[in-house]
Formats: C-alpha cells, structure tokens, sequence
C-alpha cells in the first residue's frame, strides 16, 4: 500500500496528465479517473483546475532543487556537474520525443493562455538558469556566465522541441554529443572551485 495521501497522488497524476495532455486538455474527471477517486472526492483536496497547477508546479520546483542538489553532489567539477544537466535529455529522450521537455511545454502552453500562473512555472527555468550560472561562474566565467546559461538552456529546448517535432531520438543523441563538446571547449579562465 502507497504511502502517499490522496492529496499528493492526485498532484503527481496531475502532473503527468499536464506533461501528456496539456493542462488545457485535462480535465478533472482525467485527473480523478487516473487517481480512482470520486469526483466528490477529488473536489474535497482541490476546488479548481487551477489549484492543481498551482500544487504541480510547486511540486516540479521541489522535485528540480532536489535533482539540482544531487547534481551537486553527485559531481565533482562544475564540468561534470553541467554534464548532469545536458544529459537529461539522454535520460528522458523517449519522454521527450513523445511530449516534449515537460518545463518547455508546460510554460509555453500557460503563455499561449495568458495563464496567471505563467509566471510561477517560469520560475523553473528561473531554477535552472541561476544553477547553471553559478556552475559557469565556478569555471571563471563571471562576466558571461549567464549568457552562458541561457545558450546551454535555448540549445537544450530546441533540441527537446525538434525531437518531439520530427520524433527522432537520434537528433538528441546527436545534439548531446555537440552539447558535450562544446562544454568541452569552454576553456576555465582561473582556478575552478569544487
């Protein structure tokens, strides 16, 4: 038996369903029937659609400082450490070919409805940018590390979105390989700080 409480399993079924569907194409019932509660049930933990993006979202914000955290630690050199982050389109690349980048879609689709929550889920770009930032800024990039990152995080969404478009998991391999190259060549400008 699943220790999490109903509250949490409707949020994680809502989140898949938002990445699958689109948040605009799922509805209550989609959400209820994933979870198998009673709509009754269901409006008990949550009154509105957009109550659930608002839980999603918070949830997608802890659940990527946890994986940036792990990054962290799991790497020793800001090198390794912004591996990790270009091979998360390795890692979910069937996801990926399927949907799309599950942060990319996510935003764009709140921005195309002028959502109030757009600029929330924003904020996990925002998470990605700043971690990306301070990993170029350790490799003595203090004056472009935020150019940097928003080049590493524009390849990374095109990438994410060519590969949904055409479905082909081979561009990513392809694109990552580059990604890692080009890190490669980013030479460290004073002594990197673990």
């Amino acid at each position: 038996m699943s220790d999490k409480t109903t509250r949490e399993r409707i949020v994680e079924a809502a989140d898949e369903l938002f990445y699958r569907q689109g948040f605009e194409h799922s509805s209550f019932a989609d959400i209820a029937d994933a979870v198998k509660i009673s709509r009754g049930n269901f409006y008990h933990h949550f009154k509105s659609k957009d109550d659930i993006l608002t839980a999603v979202i918070a949830l997608r914000m802890v659940n990527t400082g946890k994986m940036l955290d792990q990054w962290e630690q799991s790497g020793e050199t800001p090198v390794e450490r912004i591996s990790n982050f270009i091979q998360i389109l390795i890692m979910n690349r069937a996801k990926i070919e399927q949907y799309g980048c599950p942060v990319g879609t996510l935003c764009g689709e709140l921005a195309k409805l002028d959502h109030a929550a757009q600029s929330d889920a924003n904020r996990l770009f925002t998470l990605f940018r700043q971690w990306l930032r301070h990993q170029f800024k350790l490799l003595g990039h203090d004056a472009d590390a935020d150019a940097l990152a928003m080049h590493l995080l524009a390849r990374s969404q095109g990438v994410a979105t060519l590969a949904n478009v055409f479905h082909d998991v081979a561009f990513i391999d392809q694109e990552v390989m580059q990604m890692h190259h080009w890190l490669d060549s980013i030479p460290a400008t004073e002594n990197t700080a673990q």
